[in-house]
Order: structure tokens, then C-alpha cells, then sequence
């Protein structure tokens, strides 16, 4: 497998871990903002949803792309990563479950409660 470009994914086996298969993704280094960083962030989900979707993938669990030591604002990054599984999950019927894993508990509230607003808004509903 070559490398990974921002905003792309890859696929590969999951060889001795649980996961049959693991989706590499390589998410932005915050920059401020200025260069695309919202798109690419997208665009990371996005791409691991399609090859999801394409190889029959059932269940998916996320890192808190880009949030550790390429700086993304966790509650910016949050709202993308809520926003993306609840349209992946109205778009692609196959998926059961999807795991967004914070790096602690702050992260984890920051996705329940932009999760809960989103709700409230009648998105993913």
C-alpha cells in the first residue's frame, strides 16, 4: 500500500488485530483554518464511509482525527465527525454501528453533546 494523502483513505487487512480490515486516513494539521482544514476533515470521513460501504464493512470506530498532535479544535472537529455518521449512516443502509472514540472524557462529551444538538436540529432523523 503507498502512502496516504490528507483527506484520502486506504484500506488494508487487519492481520493479528480483532478487525478484519483497517481504514487508514490521514487528517489535516490545523493551520487556522486556512488551508481547508473543514474540507479535508470531511473528506477523511467521507472516503472511510465510501470504502466501508464498498468492501461490506459493517461496523466502524473513529480516533478523533487530527485532534491529538495536529492541533484540530476539538469542538470544530467534533461537529464534523457527528455530522458525518449521521449522514453516512442515512446513506449507507449496511452500517450497524459507528464507534467515535475521544481521547478522553472531554471528547467524549463534546461528541454526545453535538450529537444531542444535531438531534434537537432534526439532522440525521
Amino acid at each position: 500500500m503507498q502512502g496516504c494523502n490528507p483527506g484520502d483513505a486506504k484500506l488494508s487487512p487487519g492481520f493479528a488485530l480483532p478487525a478484519r480490515h483497517v481504514i487508514h486516513t490521514v487528517g489535516p494539521i490545523w493551520s487556522g483554518g486556512k488551508q481547508r482544514e473543514p474540507l479535508l476533515l470531511k473528506s477523511c470521513y467521507r472516503r472511510c464511509y465510501a470504502l466501508a460501504a464498498e468492501h461490506g464493512l459493517r461496523t466502524l470506530a473513529f480516533p478523533a482525527i487530527s485532534c491529538g498532535v495536529y492541533g484540530y479544535p476539538h469542538a470544530a472537529a467534533a461537529g464534523i465527525a457527528v455530522g458525518e455518521a449521521l449522514l453516512a449512516a442515512h446513506q449507507y443502509g449496511q452500517l450497524e454501528k459507528i464507534i467515535l472514540v475521544g481521547f478522553g472524557d472531554d471528547m467524549g462529551e463534546l461528541y454526545r453533546s453535538t450529537l444531542a444538538r444535531l438531534h434537537a436540529a432534526g439532522v440525521g432523523s
